[in-house]
Parts: structure tokens; sequence; C-alpha cells
């Protein structure tokens, strides 16, 4: 949802505390018998439904490292909270775990309303963020490592595809109320509109609102023969399910989704998404012997025979390993340690070969666009050949003269989508 004033005053009362004084972080910050991280995600509220998911990737992946010895000899132990599924609480979580339990690692967070509500927090505190999530961009801190899809790897794919593949000349935008699909709306503007196409409809509704009957009439009143939903957390259920019931299929008018994932589609059913796309790095459905130990893995984790796996999951495992490498490279659990050494870490990860890009923190992806089938899984229709580089600001046509947000070797007047 959009900060309000009252909001913000809220959350900055909650950090007030913790950005008094900094904390440093040395050696000394390892316990005796366990190095300590903070794991931060809504296990309650309207997004629990994503984040139940990735707050257990995470645990599953501390286990398995721990299983194999831990780091640095020691074994990990999580500190875990609940974000509740709104920024105000976040950031007293957050400022509990890096104030109070002294700890300069932190692993969560899903939408960027929660990402921007802690950020205040890690930055004067000098602690790291480990935050997995797909995001919209435009954001480059030394404290956070972002894992997940920026847009360049999430759009620049998907929208010529739907204009070129598909033949789709009208879109209609839909998403929450909130920072992501806001800054998402833009770059899907942008992208339509260099690529010959035209956009008929911006709108959005609160995140968490299940009432959807008057927007999906809208969508069917509009002339658009393509939907962008950048709709996040429950209202996506809500939303497709309405879609079906009045009578709109997606072999017709089809749902191209930039967050719609295996999750989602459990929890509304398979036969309300069924011919849909959704554009991600990860998708459950890929053919590897990697990826399909780690859906095992994961089941026998979370004692569910038939649990789902999805990018933003996946990324949440992923990144507790490039954490673990950057440890025991360095030596040293403090954040500046950390951030060094984690700059052009590569790890073999579910969706394929992954790296921390140097320059800006973020992480090398592959893109792939699926179709959903009858049995809630994404057909990948769409596959680059290998992971692109991280461009969180090209997207906006625009540059910065950031060079921590500039890669090297690339003009940063080239970096446009």
């Amino acid at each position: 949802m959009l900060t309000t004033k009252r909001q913000f005053l809220k959350i900055s009362a909650a950090t007030a505390g913790a950005l008094a004084t900094p904390t440093f972080f040395t050696k000394g910050a390892i316990a005796a018998d366990t190095v300590d991280v903070g794991v931060v995600f809504s296990l309650t509220g309207g997004t629990s439904i994503i984040e139940k998911s990735l707050a257990d990737a995470t645990l599953m992946a501390i286990a398995e490292i721990n299983a194999q010895g831990g780091v640095l000899g020691k074994q990990i132990r999580a500190i875990q909270e609940d974000g509740a599924s709104d920024p105000k609480t976040y950031a007293e979580k957050a400022s509990k775990l890096v104030v109070r339990d002294r700890l300069g690692t932190v692993f969560g967070g899903l939408t960027s309303a929660s990402r921007k509500a802690v950020l205040p927090i890690f930055e004067r505190r000098n602690s790291l963020f480990f935050y997995p999530t797909y995001y919209e961009g435009y954001e480059c801190s030394d404290n956070v490592i972002y894992g997940g899809a920026v847009p360049n790897q999430q759009l620049s794919n998907f929208i010529p595809w739907i204009i070129k593949t598909l033949g789709k000349k009208k879109f209609f935008i839909v998403g929450s109320n909130y920072i992501y699909p806001q800054e998402m709306s833009k770059v899907c503007k942008i992208l339509i509109e260099e690529n010959g196409a035209e956009w008929v409809a911006d709108e959005h509704l609160e995140l968490g609102d299940s009432e959807w009957g008057a927007m999906v009439n809208k969508i069917k009143n509009s002339g658009c023969d393509a939907v962008l939903s950048n709709v996040v957390g429950d209202s996506v259920v809500a939303f497709y399910r309405e879609y079906k019931n009045q009578g709109l299929t997606h072999d017709k008018l089809p749902i191209c989704a930039t967050v719609t994932s295996e999750i989602e589609i459990a929890a509304m059913g398979a036969e309300y998404a069924v011919g849909g796309y959704t554009s991600f790095p990860y998708f459950q459905a890929i053919d590897t012997d990697a990826n399909h130990s780690f859906i095992e893995r994961y089941r026998k984790f979370v004692n569910d025979p038939k649990a789902v796996t999805h990018h933003a999951m996946e990324c949440a495992y992923t990144t507790v390993f490039l954490w673990k490498q950057a440890v025991e490279k360095a030596g040293d659990v403090s954040p500046d340690a950390i951030r060094e050494a984690i700059r052009g870490q590569e790890f073999n990860a579910p969706d394929g070969r992954v790296k921390i890009e140097p320059q800006n923190l973020h992480t090398w992806l592959t893109p792939r666009i699926a179709q959903w089938q009858a049995d809630g899984q994404g057909k990948i229709v769409d596959e680059f050949k290998e992971p692109i580089m991280p461009l969180p600001y090209a997207a906006y046509g625009e540059t910065t003269s950031n060079l921590f947000c500039t890669p090297k070797g690339v003009d940063p007047a080239k970096l446009k989508i």
C-alpha cells in the first residue's frame, strides 16, 4: 500500500531508537558455539501466503549448511521474527534483530514497502539485509544483497515476447497499490511503447483487497487484448477467481503476470490460471537434476509431499549459500567483510548458475517465461541461454552517476532495456 504521512510517522517512531548509534560488528560477534543470523518474514497477514515459504526455504538452507558442518566450524543459529505483512512491524522486528540482538546479517522481506521500511536501520547500523525477492529496481544500497530479479531480468524479455509472439497490442495494466506494482507499471509502459503497442489503462487496488468485481468489469470493457498483472499476495487469488467468474479466459485475454507463481496457483486452484503467463528466472518446471533434488528436499523439509517451489523462495534458499561462501572467504562475520567477500560470488542454484554482481550487489539470473497448465505448473515457453547482468536502473531509461550502480566496463549512457 502507499505509505501515508501517518504510516511514515509510525515507521519513523519504530526505527528512531535503531538510528541513534552505529553498531560495529567484528570477529567477536561470533558466539562461542554459534554464528547467529536474523530471519524476518511475514508468518501472518496477507502476504504470508508467500512469505511462509521464504522463511521455510531460508531455514532449510541453514539446516543443510549445519548438516555439512556449519560455517567457520560453527553451527548457524537463526533468530526468527514475524513481519506480519506490515511495514511498521517489519521495522520494529528489524530494529530488534539489529539493535537488541546485535546481528550483522538478517535474511528477509517480500514487498518493497517492507524493504523500504527496514532499509534505514541496516544503513545506519551498517548491518546486511539479504533480500531475496524480485523487485522494481531503482535502488542500490551497499547494505542490501538483492537476490531476486530486477526489471531487465523479468520484463525486457516478457513484454516484447507478448507483443511479437502472442500478437497482443493493447494492454490493461493492473496491480496492488504500493511501491513495487506502481514502479513496475512505469517500466511496463516504457517497454509497451518502445515495442510499438499501447496501454489502455493503469489501475491499482489496495494490497490485500479481495473485491475485484468492478476492476474485472473495467478490463472486460476496456478493449484490451492482454492484461499485465502486478497484483501481489492473496489479492492474486481473488483476482484470478473473479476473472473466470466473469467469463474471461486466458486463451482469448491472457493475464501476463510479474508476480503470480506456483504458490498462488496452488492457493487459487489451477483451473483459474490455465493459459495465463508469468515471467520469472525460476519455475518449479525447470527440468534439471539439481532442481528435482531441490524440490524433493524442500517437500521433505516442510513435510508436505505436494508443496510447490517458486522464484522468491528459491532465491531465499540460494542467498543463504552465497552468504556462507562469503563468510568462509572472509573468515569473518562482520558486515564489511561479508560485503566485500560476496562480490562476484557464484553458486549453482536450482535455476542454474547465479552470481552476485560486484558493482551493485544484485544477482545475475536467467530470464524465463512460462504458461500455466492444468496441473498448476508452468510450461517454460521461452528462456535465455545464460544469466544476464542485473541493471537496477536501466528499466527506467535513466542512468546514475553513482558508480556503485554502474557495472564495470558498461557505458552508463547505454544502460537501457
